[in-house]
């Protein structure tokens, strides 16, 4: 059996040269030689952060919009006066900004451009197989084409893309391979109390690994030596805000990395996750995110004093590894002297979720990883690795399920993503969920060491062949991913 694991590479990035003119000291050759940047070098928040382009389709018909992307390398500045090669779609780290609608299709062609092949997958989409972007649907290296159909036939959701080739979707996520997508409906537009337009912020947050040179390194399962925490694309940067209310999509789209956020001083509300905008909002003091989970949270920068700051932190205990100083501080809001505050209160029911329909399959499900700390370690699902040839699901069509989940490690955390469905969680080691981000729809959730989780789910829309894994990237790589087919 080939295993993902066997052909990973590690290694630093590739070298290049960048012609920058200004500051930046340009892309070095021969950076395989290079010593690791020590993180306490980099300035804190002397970066703004920028906000993603929001990406125009090139056609639209009223029932389908056409866009087009590239994928390519390029150098970009993510730690102040140096210019890092990245793996990019667009020439932009991160990716573009779909805005999309619920009810009419985007039409995506992707060209790759890179040395690598790659499979582009909409994460938390309801799509046909074919456009889920499967680890064997490649787009060919240097210049294959392939066109994503999405019907956008579900809810508002905050979803987002990535690459997911067999074999190289750690790495390539890592360099640079991720976007925002945001579908949106009339269910959220009615919503007119949240804030829209520039106050409605969508941040991918991630962590690095840099060599003295500016490129990034990667190895497999690094979490300990990826230091550098990331705003859209900025090491530490700040962002300027006005006196008055903002909403925050927050993704984590770190290959390993776990984030606690909460603020240096004051609250927040939480009104949304993966799946869209929750019932009702909540007031929050610091939520969780692990890799490939989304929060929509809204701050009131008008309960602070007029030109002051605030930061975006995260707690030091929310996964091991790395300096405090460094990996606490996240992103610092300037609270600037314009804006007024917002008239108006949140609506307390902000949509209606339907009715759980009866579940008739029950299913477990073990995830679990060797704990030697070898290159040799593994990861399993159910005691089995990830092989392409093999179905481990047989799913009928339209039936809803209760999957029970469980971490069997003792010291590594991971969680679950399924493709195809959003899912309710009900209950984490045996209690229900009554409050935080998992009462909302949710794609992807947490399991620490030990824990295990009810998901229900209806598995419907289309058959075919999808995934469900471990969403930190390096686990899956490692083999802990699976195949259901739905027919």
């Amino acid at each position: 059996m080939i295993t993902r694991r066997n052909v990973l590479k590690a290694g630093a990035a590739v070298a290049g040269t960048a012609g920058a003119a200004g500051l930046l000291i340009p892309v070095a050759s021969g950076t395989a030689e290079a010593a690791d940047l020590d993180p306490a070098t980099v300035p804190k928040f002397a970066q703004a952060m920028p906000i993603p382009p929001t990406l125009a389709p090139y056609s639209s018909t009223g029932t389908a919009d056409y866009y087009a992307m590239t994928m390519k390398e390029a150098d970009v500045q993510i730690l102040p006066g140096r210019l890092t090669r990245v793996r990019t779609f667009n020439g932009s780290f991160p990716g573009p900004v779909i805005r999309a609608k619920s009810g009419v299709r985007a039409v995506v062609q992707q060209t790759n451009n890179l040395p690598v092949a790659t499979s582009v997958h909409l994460h938390g989409a309801h799509v046909p197989m074919d456009s889920d972007g499967g680890p064997m649907d490649l787009i060919a290296a240097n210049g294959g084409t392939k066109t994503y159909t999405y019907p956008n036939d579900q809810p508002h959701a905050n979803l987002w893309y990535h690459d997911h080739a067999h074999h190289a979707e750690s790495e390539n996520v890592f360099r640079g391979l991720s976007g925002t997508y945001l579908l949106t409906d009339d269910v959220e537009k009615s919503n007119t109390i949240l804030p829209t337009g520039a106050y409605d912020v969508p941040i991918q947050l991630r962590d690095a690994r840099f060599d003295d040179q500016g490129q990034l390194v990667y190895a497999m399962d690094d979490f300990l030596n990826r230091n550098v925490i990331l705003a859209n694309g900025k090491a530490w940067p700040y962002f300027n805000v006005e006196h008055r209310q903002y909403r925050f999509r927050i993704f984590n789209t770190s290959n390993m990395r776990y984030f606690n956020l909460s603020l240096s001083s004051g609250t927040f509300t939480l009104i949304g996750t993966d799946g869209g905008l929750l019932e009702k909002p909540q007031d929050m003091s610091s939520v969780m995110l692990s890799p490939g989970e989304r929060v929509d949270i809204l701050i009131d920068f008008y309960d602070y004093p007029l030109n002051s700051t605030v930061e975006l932190r995260n707690a030091a205990d929310a996964m091991p590894g790395g300096p405090a100083d460094q990996i606490t501080k996240v992103l610092q809001f300037r609270i600037g002297s314009t804006g007024a505050k917002d008239f108006g209160a949140i609506p307390y029911q902000m949509r209606t979720f339907p009715a759980l329909p009866p579940a008739t399959v029950n299913r477990s499900f073990t995830l679990s990883m060797d704990e030697n700390g070898m290159a040799t370690d593994m990861g399993y699902i159910n005691n089995v690795s990830y092989d392409m040839n093999r179905i481990d699901t047989e799913i009928a069509y339209g039936t809803t399920e209760i999957w029970t989940v469980t971490n069997a490690n003792k010291i590594i955390p991971h969680n679950f993503h399924i493709h195809l469905v959003q899912f309710r969680v009900l209950e984490r080691n045996g209690k229900p969920i009554t409050s935080g981000p998992e009462v909302g729809l949710k794609d992807t959730v947490n399991l620490n060491p030990g824990e295990t989780v009810k998901i229900q789910a209806t598995f419907t829309g289309y058959r075919g062949t999808y995934l469900y894994h471990c969403h930190i990237f390096d686990h899956a790589a490692m083999g802990m991913m699976a195949q259901m087919r739905v027919s």
